[in-house]
């Protein structure tokens, strides 16, 4: 069980990181600092946005519209993070955090 743990933990870590990388290359995109004509670019932002607007389109339904400022990031991060804590304390009794 604690493997399994482990398992989940990380995809939920890279899942988190790819939501900070999609955020900070829409960033650079937007401010002109990269060019999505570099194939490369392209594909990395493609691939980024194919992972993450399935769960950042049901946070952005619900939360007001704030003027251009886009927040479900942060709302889906802060899930995230509650979401693997509760999955430690309920299940993870027997389990180290970090311990392989």
């Amino acid at each position: 069980m604690c493997s399994l743990l482990h398992l989940v933990d990380t995809a939920v870590g890279l899942y988190i990181w790819a939501l900070i990388i999609a955020v900070l290359l829409t960033w650079l995109v937007q401010f002109n600092v990269v060019n999505t004509r570099n194939r490369i670019v392209y594909v990395i932002g493609d691939f980024l946005t194919r992972i993450t607007e399935p769960a950042l389109m049901p946070i952005r339904r619900i939360l007001p519209d704030l003027g251009g400022i886009d927040v479900s990031p942060i709302v889906l991060i802060l899930l995230l993070h509650f979401g693997r804590n509760l999955m430690w304390e309920w299940l993870g009794g027997a389990c180290r955090v970090g311990a392989f």
